[in-house]
This record gives structure tokens, C-alpha cells and sequence, in this order.
């Protein structure tokens, strides 16, 4: 039997995919679950795995090369005899696109395969992370319960299974930005030339984003901005830095344990009604190098101590960078923080993205003159932020009711972020 192998949908928006190397050669074995190609997604390089035994008989689609979801990309043959006829069969037959994949993000399609964490015959299926974790703690999988979508183990199932989620202090992770100016990321490197005069085909991300964030401006949002003092939130930085904790981990902790007093700012719209989502999972927006955008996920970020939500955010900025976050990793998000405060910028506003009720943009941190209740003057440090709010979900009051409380946290409060 001949089986087509198709370019499988690896996420909700994903309309075509690009391959970026085959594992497997033709004529090679292939073992069921075993890694046959990488695809690049919108956002991520993926390990895309076998659905069946067999040989790799024919590559349609080179590596380097794009084709849209459901069409096929290659042929497995069950035995060797049938090599040369798959061979046969792709010099001759018009490879003709399939209907495109239609089923829930990262949910796997109806091919030949699977690129969702899905039970198949008794076949755990975990996230490549959650293997290499799993084998480098020696913890058996079949032992999990998975938390990712459709039961995927994931990494941070593999950590629990071993309590290494701990509150002790974490190795020092050297702070990503100096302490007056609350980023969300790494400074990302700015081209110091352009291709000037000439068009550049968009990546796979750039697409992504493109399409995404026209999609968010047909949602009718409003804006309110306020204006918070940060001198306790940068002592308290000063004090916890040499311990691992970034000042990223602290904006989405602060911003984390405000959401879970105003669950409709994390709640968001849906065609059946306000989905108010069980969790409170904060998205913050990193720059990639070759450009583009993605939102690395800091998932139940409420619950987890400053110290792991650290380590996990140093994990998933440097696994961003280098395309290897699980799709889960950057499109389970209910909140999104984006900032430019690194750059200098006092304020600006935010582009909602899809499924969320809001985001927050967040500007720099700089000395102000105020005058005290007084009537002294003196010198605080002070940022502006700006949430952008699905007036279909999310109403003024609200809005300014969230912004209140956290400015109340970061301002007199600041010292719940450690407990």
C-alpha cells in the first residue's frame, strides 16, 4: 500500500507550510512516530512524525520549498517492493492540492501524519522537550497525565512528576534589561542595513503576523492609559536579580495575580458568547532577529513562584529565538503584554491580537517631578501603560478598574510578588 504523506496544519491560521530539511532520505525505513521532516510553521519549527511503518519512497516537495496544508508532499510505500512503484506513481500522477485541513489549532489532520499530541494505538505522545526531560530525569511517560492539548505531555508535566517546580531560588540568570526600564524581552539586534530598492518575499512569520493582526483590526477596541510608579517594583528587582528573577517575570507575575481579580479583562469574545478562559496564561511579545513577532506563552503564570516563572521565561525566549517552541507554547496566551520600553518609548498602543480581550503596552520607566499629597515636590520613577480592550467583552469600567489594582500592586503591594 502506498500512502501520500500531506503538509499538515500546525496551527488555527497556518495556510501553508515550508520544509525545512527531510530527516529521512527516500528509500530510507520509517518507523511509526519516528521524525520524517521539519516544517516550518508560522511561528516554530516542527518535528513532523510518522503515522505508519514503511519506507520513504518519494519526496514531492523539496526542502526550502512551501505547498499548502493538505497537499501531499511526499509517499510511503509499506514494503520495499512497492519503492518504484510509488516512484513510478509520482513521475506520472498530477500531484493535485487536498481540501485544506479545517480542525481546531495543533488538532492533527485526517493524514498520513500527525503533528498533534494525540493517544494512537496506545502511543503516548509528548512534546519533544517532554522526551529529552523525561529521559534526562529517567521519568516513565505512561506514568503521566498530559496538560497540553488533546492530552500532549508536555515539559512542565515532566517537572511536576519530579517536583523540580520548586520555590528555591534559581541559578543567576543575568537580567535581560538594566532595572529602570521593564522590558518583556532580550533586546532583539537591529539590522544596521536594509535591502534598499529591492522586494523582499515575507517569511513564513511575517505572513503569519500580517494576516493575524489584520484580522485583529476588524475588532472594535478602545484604549486607557495610566500612569504607575515603579520605584518598589525596581527595588525589589535590586533584590531578587542575583537570584535568577527578571523584571519580565515580574511585570507578568503583577499583571498575572491582577487578572485573577478581573477575569473579564482575561476573558475573551467567541461566537457563543464571553469565553471566560480557566486559566491565566501571559503572552509577552518577543522580536525576532530576521523579523516578525511571537508571543511566548507564561501559562497559570498566577500560580507559579517568581523564581520558576524566571526560568521558564529564559527557556522560552532562548527556545523562540532558535524556532523551537510547541505551538501551545506561543498560541494558548489569554492576556498579552507588549513592550517598548527598552527602545525608550513613553507610550503607544497595542494591536489586539485574535482570541484575547486585551493587551497591555507598556512604556519606559523614567524620573518624573510630582508633587506629593503635601504639596512637596520630588522625584519618582514612573511608567505610562496602555491597555487595549475588546469593547465587545471588555467595558471602560473595567478596563480602569484592572489598571487601578495593578498599579495598586506594583506601587504599595509589590512584596506579594515573591510569596
Amino acid at each position: 500500500m502506498i500512502r501520500d504523506i500531506f503538509m499538515p496544519a500546525l496551527s488555527s491560521t497556518m495556510t501553508e507550510g515550508k520544509i525545512v530539511s527531510w530527516v529521512k532520505s527516500p528509500g530510507e525505513k520509517v518507523s511509526k512516530g519516528e521524525t520524517v521532516l521539519v516544517v516550518e510553521s508560522d511561528k516554530a519549527d516542527m518535528d513532523v512524525e510518522s503515522f505508519y511503518d514503511g519506507y520513504l519512497a518519494v519526496i514531492l516537495v523539496e526542502a526550502g520549498q512551501e505547498a499548502p496544508v493538505g497537499e501531499a508532499i511526499a509517499y510511503i510505500a509499506e514494503t520495499e517492493a512497492e519503492i518504484e512503484l510509488a516512484k513510478a506513481q509520482g513521475k506520472t500522477a498530477a500531484v493535485a492540492p487536498s481540501k485544506p485541513v479545517e480542525t481546531p489549532e495543533i488538532t492533527p489532520p485526517p493524514v498520513s501524519i500527525p503533528v498533534a499530541a494525540v493517544k494512537d494505538n496506545g502511543r503516548l505522545v509528548a512534546s519533544p522537550r517532554a522526551k529529552k526531560l523525561a529521559k534526562e530525569l529517567k521519568v516513565d511517560l505512561k506514568t503521566l497525565v498530559g496538560s497540553g492539548p488533546h492530552g500532549r505531555i508536555t515539559a512542565e508535566d515532566v517537572e511536576k512528576a519530579t517536583g523540580k517546580v520548586s520555590t528555591a531560588p534559581a541559578p543567576v540568570i543575568t537580567p535581560p534589561q538594566p532595572v529602570s526600564v521593564p522590558v518583556a524581552a532580550p533586546k532583539a539586534p537591529i539590522p544596521t542595513s536594509a535591502p534598499v530598492g529591492r522586494t523582499v518575499p515575507l517569511t513564513t512569520l511575517q505572513k503569519a503576523v500580517a494576516q493575524n493582526m489584520s484580522v485583529s483590526l476588524q475588532v472594535p477596541t478602545f484604549q486607557v492609559g495610566y500612569t504607575i510608579t515603579t520605584d518598589p517594583l525596581d527595588q525589589l528587582y535590586q533584590q531578587l536579580k542575583s537570584k535568577g528573577v527578571t523584571m519580565t517575570a515580574l511585570l507578568a507575575k503583577a499583571v498575572a495575580n491582577t487578572l485573577a481579580k478581573h477575569p473579564i479583562v482575561n476573558a475573551s469574545y467567541s461566537d457563543a458568547g464571553i469565553q471566560y478562559h480557566g486559566a491565566i496564561n501571559v503572552a509577552v511579545a518577543v522580536a525576532m532577529p530576521d523579523g516578525g513577532l511571537i508571543t511566548p506563552v507564561l501559562r497559570s503564570a498566577n500560580q507559579m513562584d517568581i523564581y520558576s516563572l524566571s526560568r521558564s521565561w529564559k527557556d522560552l525566549v532562548d527556545r523562540a529565538r532558535s524556532k523551537q517552541l510547541q505551538p501551545e507554547e506561543y498560541n494558548s496566551g489569554t492576556f498579552t503584554i507588549s513592550n517598548l520600553g527598552m527602545f525608550g518609548v513613553d507610550r503607544f498602543t497595542a494591536i489586539l491580537p485574535p482570541n484575547q480581550g486585551a493587551i497591555l503596552a507598556v512604556g519606559a520607566s523614567r524620573p518624573q517631578i510630582v508633587v506629593n499629597k503635601d504639596g512637596l515636590f520630588g522625584v519618582q520613577k514612573q511608567m505610562t501603560v496602555n491597555l487595549t480592550s475588546d469593547h465587545r467583552v471588555i467595558y471602560g469600567a473595567d478596563a480602569a478598574s484592572f489598571l487601578q489594582d495593578l498599579a495598586k500592586l506594583i506601587e504599595t503591594e509589590v512584596q506579594s510578588l515573591t510569596m
